[in-house]
């Protein structure tokens, strides 16, 4: 389909993709999830999280229980499973499981240098970036005062280096600057990632090839509706949008011309694919949106375990994880703040 020569699978992939597809038997299901809307504190959360694969993950932390070490632990997990497939992983899955950490890069870099802007702590911000995207010079950002010195002075040797030539033209580290980096760095990502992926080709590229033709999109989608009512111009919206996705080009041309909600709908109207998200699109209403777009992610991710020998089941698997871990937030927060009535609304079920 993509004129390469179709990636072959040797047995420590094997093993690997078989590792995966156990700790996905490990995801909370349907049921967990009722039985954890019936909690009436963070210690019965505690207590039947206790009975899942999560274990006795919580049993060192005091009462009373917060959110945020929930959160933290769960996410803790995740990173524990996944640097130990990649350790265990040779090439070409190695550097694929690499490209799934440069995401977080991009989110943990743009934490700390908004939050220098400011001036909040670099040790607090340390402490809420996420562990997979650290790399060695990020506790030095806090010194740049420029794009040119943020790339000279740090990300020249970071794996970000490649994706920030654009971003160099730019000189001011204000809040718009910094915002226009993200989605630039976020555009050369996807496209680094695609064309990676294509290279491998077989099951992989056809499956990964769709996934992030759907990343890039709500990439694109997101960025036209928050950038409504700023100064980004239409030609700046048209800069900032991925070179890959089905909304490439034409629907990004009608998107970098929207100015409202109204408009957006009808762009994507154009889209059947996307007939969930744009069905949300009438309300208005952030929230509504985001979720409409974590459940596709879901919905794809869980696509992804009925293939079999391909390297999507590793995005697939993260992918589901950090929803998990939302859902795991999303309903400790309910039940902290006594709002129950709401808890259902924010819970994306994957299993």
């Amino acid at each position: 389909m993509y004129g390469f020569e179709a990636l072959t699978f040797n047995a420590k992939d094997g093993y690997l993709e078989a590792l995966v597809r156990g700790y996905r038997s490990g995801l909370l299901t349907a049921g967990d999830y009722n039985n954890l809307c019936q909690c009436d504190s963070l210690d019965d959360i505690k207590l039947h999280l206790g009975t899942t694969d999560y274990g006795n993950f919580l049993q060192n932390e005091p009462s009373p229980l917060q959110v945020s070490t929930i959160v933290e632990k769960c996410t803790q997990k995740l990173v524990e499973e996944f640097r130990h497939m990649r350790c265990q992983a040779s090439e070409p899955l190695a550097t694929f499981l690499d490209y799934l950490t440069y995401g977080y890069m991009i989110d943990n870099v743009v934490l700390i240098v908004t939050g220098t802007l400011h001036e909040r702590d670099v040790q607090d911000l340390l402490q809420k970036c996420h562990p997979l995207g650290m790399f060695d010079s990020i506790e030095t950002l806090a010194v740049a005062q420029n794009m040119r010195e943020l790339y000279r002075l740090v990300l020249v040797d970071s794996p970000l280096a490649p994706y920030f030539s654009d971003c160099i033209r730019s000189e001011d580290l204000d809040e718009m600057n910094i915002e226009i980096m993200r989605n630039t760095l976020y555009k050369a990502y996807f496209e680094d990632f695609c064309q990676f992926c294509q290279k491998l080709g077989g099951t992989t590229a056809e499956w990964m090839t769709d996934m992030l033709t759907f990343q890039a999109d709500r990439r694109t989608i997101n960025l036209t509706i928050n950038s409504m009512g700023t100064e980004l111009t239409r030609d700046d919206r048209k800069k900032l949008y991925p070179a890959v996705g089905l909304l490439y080009p034409q629907g990004q041309q009608g998107l970098a011309a929207s100015e409202d909600y109204d408009q957006v709908r009808a762009v994507l109207e154009n889209y059947s694919q996307y007939q969930t998200i744009y069905s949300k699109m009438g309300f208005g209403e952030t929230p509504l949106l985001d979720k409409a777009f974590y459940e596709e992610e879901v919905r794809r991710s869980i696509g992804s375990l009925d293939l079999q020998f391909h390297y999507g089941v590793f995005y697939a698997y993260l992918c589901m994880r950090e929803q998990e871990i939302r859902n795991l937030m999303w309903v400790s927060e309910c039940v902290q703040q006594d709002q129950k009535a709401r808890i259902y609304d924010g819970i994306v079920y994957i299993f």
